[in-house]
């Protein structure tokens, strides 16, 4: 189980107290701590995000649990260098990948809106300066690429990938703006659904793709009856695949 391995640094161990007024003191040190400019390391961020990850586990009760997850997303935009804030997406994203399978269903929830807020923090940061820091816009696309939307890694768990697909375009439409490079941006989702080696990940890439959204973004006209044709078509090929698909991952 996820809460079997104690955190023994003394800050993780604030975060992880099971008084609630201590986990918020810690998290609140947090902003100075990761507001600086000096490097971090992977190490460092992954045992914070190890912390971080327990804090969440230990919040009980709905509207805590939305505070917190908000309150941890919003350390994204004190981040101050682009390595810093790659390092701290990358060990989030690792973080979730890894634990993803031992989160149990009572708690799915909190986690889930967890990583939303995350998707959408990340999203705002890259449109900082108006989307200008192309190159921290291209790592961070192949870090999305390389772990929660990697198309054919067994230790990505599916269910991780299925709530980044339903959440992406939400949250990007949020801090899009007229001047964001869509066709960049939605770049991770479009080689998900070329290359995932699930048909059921496949299909729920297309359905994202098919929004009016993501047509306006991409200058595709939306001409609903030839693409309603050419989604069952999509739907009929993939479902006529072979059973014996090689596996491409584990139940979640």
């Amino acid at each position: 189980m996820a809460q079997s391995a104690a955190p023994n640094n003394p800050f993780i161990k604030q975060l992880v107290h099971n008084d609630r007024q201590v986990r918020d003191k810690a998290v609140a040190s947090l902003r100075t701590f990761l507001s600086r400019s000096t490097p971090f390391t992977s190490l460092d961020f992954l045992k914070l995000w190890k912390g971080l990850f327990y804090c969440m586990w230990s919040c009980d009760k709905p509207a805590p649990q939305r505070r917190l997850a908000l309150d941890l997303s919003a350390l994204v935009s004190l981040l101050s260098t682009p390595a810093n804030f790659l390092g701290f997406m990358r060990a989030f994203w690792q973080t979730m990948a890894r634990e993803y399978t031992a989160i149990d269903s009572l708690r799915m929830d909190k986690f889930l809106f967890l990583i939303r807020s995350f998707v959408s923090a990340a999203w705002g940061w890259c449109a900082k300066g108006n989307w200008k820091d192309a190159e921290t816009r291209k790592q961070y696309g192949e870090l999305l690429k390389e772990i929660p939307l990697h198309p054919r890694d067994p230790k990505v768990p599916n269910g991780l990938k299925y709530h980044v697909i339903d959440v992406y375009v939400d949250e990007l439409e949020k801090v899009g703006g007229e001047n964001a490079p869509y066709e960049e941006l939605m770049e991770p989702l479009v080689e998900l659904g070329q290359k995932g080696l699930l048909k059921s990940v496949r299909k729920k890439v297309a359905e994202a793709l098919d929004d009016s959204r993501v047509k306006e973004w991409l200058g595709i006209e939306d001409d609903e009856e030839e693409d309603d044709e050419e989604l069952s078509e999509a739907e009929a090929e993939i479902e006529g695949e072979d059973e014996d698909e090689e596996f491409g991952g584990f139940d979640d």
